[in-house]
């Protein structure tokens, strides 16, 4: 019976992080400044239309990064 606690829990934990990723893309529009950092990448020629939010990416990966480091210091 203890395999299937495992799974529990991890489908549990896989929800949460799915809830809050999806939070963020639903919130994601209202942020001002989201996708419009120095260092995003636009390129617009006509009907051509190239996006790459590098800034965003390096900022999103850094607060997941400091969120993790937290909680693995809390544990």
């Amino acid at each position: 019976m203890s395999d299937f606690s495992f799974v529990g829990k991890g489908l549990m934990v896989l929800g949460i992080i799915l809830a809050a990723v999806g939070g963020l893309l639903w919130v994601g529009g209202k942020i001002p400044f989201l996708g419009r950092l120095p260092g995003d990448i636009r390129v617009e020629d006509g009907p051509f239309r190239f996006y790459f939010p590098l800034t965003s990416c390096l900022l999103f990966s850094a607060i997941g990064s400091l969120i993790l480091w937290l909680f693995s210091k809390f544990k």
